[in-house]
């Protein structure tokens, strides 16, 4: 029997639309959702079913649940929390509402579309898919604001994994690279005005950029990565043979993460040569330096 599948965040130019047309042309009954519906015709033209949906608002979420156990009949087999936003600022100048948009769709409307969504999970014994982001195994310069709440979303997947475990559900974390997408573009920044890191511009202008990701991998290559995986099923011995992984790593940069992050000295050298942080410490302190001389 087919799987059913709810994929958040099926923008074109994104994970969630490479997501969408991967499960369908695995056979999979395909939900796919969007903020804006009219993003989603394209999909909608190769047979795939769309809804709208905004994560940050309860009403929204409500109204999908409801129309999704209509189609699927009151089960769901696989949900995929893709919906994301990024916001690349340092610390010190970002928009305190800006940050809480950006937890409200990274942590929040996961979390809500998790208990929402709960029941017709359960009666489907299904899975749910978190999409993660190895950054939160990095010092990312100017990116902790995005960082902070994956590694949130990482917390409370663990314990969610826990908790319906015994309700028959999973959970998997992707732990996604650097990934060919629209996140970023969609997200770009100037520094605020009189910013005490204006002298490291370039170094802010690079990470929101990604000019240093030289590896950068097709959202199409990452999908087919997380469909595989999502759809192995339940394994033998409570998962740990054969069935779908709790945690799986996909997208450039992965693997020398997973190499290097149990090496401190590496692990620094590498994120400082990536990310230009000494230099971003150097032009700064320079700048102070001059503006006390003069």
């Amino acid at each position: 029997m087919a799987k059913s599948v709810l994929i958040t965040g099926c923008s074109p130019g994104g994970i969630g639309h490479a997501l969408a047309v991967e499960y369908h042309h695995r056979g999979c009954i395909v939900i796919a959702t969007a903020r804006r519906p009219e993003v989603l015709e394209s999909l909608a033209d190769a047979g795939i079913r769309t809804l709208q949906l905004d994560v940050t608002d309860q009403a929204s979420v409500d109204a999908c649940r409801a129309a999704t156990a209509e189609m699927t009949g009151g089960k769901l087999d696989i949900l995929v929390n893709n919906a994301g936003r990024s916001y690349t600022m340092p610390l010190l100048d970002s928009d305190m509402q800006a940050v809480k948009d950006l937890y409200e769709v990274n942590l929040f409307g996961t979390m809500r579309m998790c208990k929402s969504f709960s029941g017709l999970l359960m009666a489907a014994r299904g899975l749910i898919v978190n999409m993660s982001s190895m950054g939160t195994e990095f010092d990312l310069l100017f990116g902790s604001n995005y960082t902070s709440s994956k590694s949130a979303l990482n917390d409370y997947s663990r314990g969610l994994r826990w908790e319906l475990k015994p309700l028959g559900v999973r959970v998997m974390v992707i732990m996604g690279g650097i990934v060919l997408s629209n996140i970023d573009r969609n997200n770009l920044h100037e520094l605020q005005p009189g910013s005490l890191y204006a002298p490291a511009r370039p170094v802010f202008v690079r990470q929101q950029t990604r000019t240093w990701a030289a590896d950068l991998v097709s959202a199409d290559v990452v999908a087919r990565r997380i469909v595989a995986e999502s759809i192995k099923g339940r394994g033998r011995f409570g998962g740990w043979l054969g069935g779908s992984p709790d945690v799986v790593w996909t997208g450039g940069w992965t693997l020398v993460t997973r190499l290097v992050r149990g090496l401190p000295w590496v692990h620094q050298r590498l994120t400082d040569y990536l990310f230009q942080r000494t230099r971003m410490i150097r032009l700064v302190r320079e700048a102070l330096s001059s503006a006390k001389q003069d």
